[in-house]
């Protein structure tokens, strides 16, 4: 359900990333990823996100080093790294821990608050741009499934996520904390804690275990916007 703007979201502290990314990825669980302002802007609650624990954990992408790609997550908390998988998908992460420390938590999918014509128009904008080269029936095809999606689903997994947000590698560095930007993560006072479910991240088998099978994916458990791209063993309730 598409709910009003919470009339006193405040910019997320920059304290609450400052944390082990695990606990960062909690706190931004019921946060609002934001773009833009006024009635135009695009706002959805955060309820699903992975957490990546710097060099040591073998699933991150820091765990090469530093890198002209993950520079980004060296530096401070609250700081965009965005990188593309694929080819043609963007995925948004918040740096998290102390700088030099390269943790991040991959936002995996939000819930539509307000602005879901706005996240529809950037989806079907972004379904042309990747359309690379397929025919028109094929690309027509695509459009219609995107309208025909519910609003809680608009934006259920990383590459949508970016695609409703209109976030690009141009968005790389920004600073998510700071109120005036235009990409940015927010509180809302008003809001009830949500329950919390943790399982092993998505599209790791590249990583040896422990980190594979590391509980470190958190997600609000029965929301309709959660991902529904991973299986697995018995979710750890919290």
């Amino acid at each position: 359900m598409v709910e009003p703007l919470p009339r006193s979201a405040r910019s997320f502290p920059r304290q609450l990333l400052a944390a082990d990314a695990q606990i960062a990825a909690r706190n931004l669980i019921g946060a609002r990823l934001t773009r833009g302002s006024g009635p135009a802007a695009r706002v959805a609650r955060i309820v699903e996100l992975e957490a990546y624990g710097g060099q040591e954990d073998l699933a991150s992408h820091a765990r090469f080093g530093p890198t002209k790609r993950n520079a980004v997550m060296f530096g401070p908390p609250g700081v965009a790294y965005v990188y593309l998988v694929y080819g043609m998908y963007n995925c948004l992460n918040v740096v998290t821990e102390a700088e030099g420390c390269a943790a991040a938590v991959l936002i995996r999918a939000v819930e539509p608050v307000q602005g879901h014509d706005g996240m529809l128009a950037a989806r079907l904008q972004s379904a042309d741009r990747t359309a690379n080269g397929r025919d028109r029936a094929a690309l027509e095809l695509a459009r219609r499934r995107i309208n025909s999606l519910p609003v809680a689903r608009l934006a259920s997994g990383p590459g949508l996520v970016c695609a409703a947000f209109s976030v690009t590698r141009s968005d790389d560095g920004i600073d998510l904390c700071d109120p005036n930007s235009d990409l940015r993560i927010e509180l809302a006072a008003e809001d009830e804690p949500l329950r919390v479910e943790a399982g092993p991240r998505v599209g790791v088998d590249y990583a040896p275990e422990p980190w594979r099978s590391r509980p470190w994916r958190f997600f609000v458990p029965g929301n309709e916007s959660v991902s529904t791209a991973w299986s697995g063993p018995p979710r750890v309730r919290s």
